[in-house]
């Protein structure tokens, strides 16, 4: 498994973990961890919402990024970049607004969607084409 999707989805594992730490903030995660046996994580709440989260989101964002550039995959590449992008702007910019949560769900639903899919269908590396 190389160093790029090892990045992957520990980011967006650990970004859905964080989210889990904090019911007041995202409640459907938050009961999902605390029935996960996760509700421990709420006293780290603060620094997972306000730094891990982020700076989670931001990793995966860029080695995304960095594998869409060296794959060259237009769908895929869009896909697995979306969803950091999405958490990112929810945390960073919309926050305040009533619909960021929605874009914060969609957001981790993206990075988790990109990283089953990574899973299951990895994509090859390109490979120049002999001419005979």
């Amino acid at each position: 498994m190389s160093t790029t999707r090892i990045l992957d989805k520990t980011s967006s594992l650990g970004a859905l973990i964080a989210a889990m730490s904090c019911t007041g903030c995202f409640p459907a995660l938050g009961s999902l961890g605390a029935a996960l046996g996760l509700s421990f994580l709420g006293q780290y709440e603060g620094f997972l919402f306000r730094r891990l989260l982020p700076g989670l989101a931001l990793l995966a964002l860029v080695v995304n990024a960095w594998s869409w550039y060296r794959h060259r995959q237009l769908g895929r590449g869009l896909l697995s970049v979306a969803g950091p992008a999405a958490v990112l702007v929810a945390l960073l910019v919309v926050w305040s607004r009533d619909w960021s949560i929605y874009l914060f769900y969609a957001g981790i639903g993206l990075m988790i969607v990109s990283s089953v899919t990574d899973l299951l269908r990895p994509i090859k590396a390109p490979q120049c084409q002999r001419s005979n």
